[in-house]
């Protein structure tokens, strides 16, 4: 008997009805933070971050699952990226605490973030390591009394507003990728900085981290040292395929909107829709739409079924599904013309936040190289 846990099917419907009483309007410079604690604090409320964490520490499943995770991103973008992104930089956060930590750092950590009481932060990137993970130079020089951490992150998601990060560095700087450690990192560190925000073409809480001398305590260190960046990798792994969920989320909120506009737009004494052109566009759009859909969700399955080859089931999700999202986005921005350039117009909003998923947790070429390495195995 298939013992797989079914997803629960009234997930989508919760979610549906938790954004139409949870209305979210324009963000601005002013407001963004404040909007972005109030959401992980509402979403934790109404029980959506349990789903980031295993039920023996305040989540919903056994273990977490990354169809749930999928569901969620993909309603959360259809609805709102701001949304999407809290919950999304939660389950980033607390994977790693998930995969490698003790059980106090999971006891003390994981119920917090699963209420949304604490707001989590993945602190991988820096200046010289994107797309090169094994880069990081943020160093970890061992104390008699813990670790010293001395360098810069930046683009680190939540910077300002998270309680607890978890940061990658160098313990090891001769050993490379091999010589990489991960801690949990809180705000009030003696060392720890949040140096200045980035501002981002779609509003998201995002900046740049400096530690001077930041002092970690040794029992904030994460599994062992030097398997940092398989914990982050690991952590990747996961995410991945729900970023392509939220690029689904995407694709099916600017089809839906490309389809009433048509409806309703008339050129040429009849609506745009009975043109062939435009039928021809709401065409491609809805198949690259059905088969992003089928990459994700089959990723997913994978994850939670532990198939081998999930690692790039996942690479190819992201790779296909943010890329037909933008493909989807941008032929919809087309068949509203003029109106979907407009500031403030949800055309001109979804072109501007569908972009990223294309780069952040790796990029489409990254995802290239990845699922080429998996077939030359």
């Amino acid at each position: 008997m298939d013992s797989f846990p079914a997803p629960d099917h009234d997930l989508r419907e919760k979610l549906r009805l938790w954004a139409e009483q949870n209305p979210l309007g324009a963000v601005t410079e002013e407001s963004l933070e404040r909007e972005a604690v109030s959401l992980a604090g509402r979403l934790g409320q109404d029980g959506f971050m349990a789903y980031v964490v295993p039920r023996s520490y305040g989540g919903i499943r056994e273990t977490v699952q990354a169809r749930d995770l999928c569901v969620i991103r993909d309603e959360l973008a259809y609805f709102a990226a701001l949304a999407d992104v809290m919950f999304g930089v939660q389950a980033l956060a607390s994977q790693p605490i998930v995969i490698a930590g003790t059980e106090e750092q999971k006891k003390k950590y994981l119920p917090l973030l699963a209420r949304g009481e604490t707001i989590g932060a993945f602190a991988l990137t820096e200046p010289e390591a994107g797309s090169d993970a094994s880069a990081i130079s943020l160093k970890a020089k061992k104390l008699s009394a813990g670790y010293s951490l001395t360098g810069t992150k930046h683009f680190i998601s939540n910077a300002g507003i998270a309680q607890v990060y978890v940061v990658f560095a160098s313990t090891d700087p001769g050993a490379k990728g091999k010589g990489i450690s991960a801690f949990i990192v809180e705000a009030d560190s003696p060392g720890f900085s949040v140096k200045e925000k980035t501002r981002l073409l779609s509003p998201h809480p995002i900046g740049v981290l400096g530690f001077d001398d930041c002092f970690v305590a040794p029992d904030r260190l994460l599994g062992t040292e030097g398997s940092g960046l398989k914990i982050a990798l690991q952590t990747l792994d996961i995410l991945r395929c729900t970023v392509g969920a939220s690029a689904v989320g995407f694709g099916r909120r600017a089809l839906a909107e490309a389809v009433a506009y048509s409806r309703r737009r008339q050129q040429f004494g009849r609506a745009i829709a009975e043109f062939q052109g435009i039928q021809f566009k709401l065409a491609e759009m809805a198949a690259d739409l059905e088969a992003a859909k089928l990459v994700v969700y089959r990723a997913a399955r994978a994850h939670d079924r532990k198939e081998p080859a999930f690692a790039m089931k996942s690479s190819i999700a992201k790779l296909f599904a943010t890329e037909a999202a933008q493909r989807i986005v941008d032929q919809s921005l087309q068949i509203h013309g003029g109106a979907g350039v407009v500031a403030g117009h949800i055309m001109e909003r979804l072109y501007r936040d569908v972009r990223a998923l294309r780069i952040y947790e790796g990029t489409s070429e990254i995802q290239k190289l990845l699922i080429a390495r998996e077939l030359l195995k």
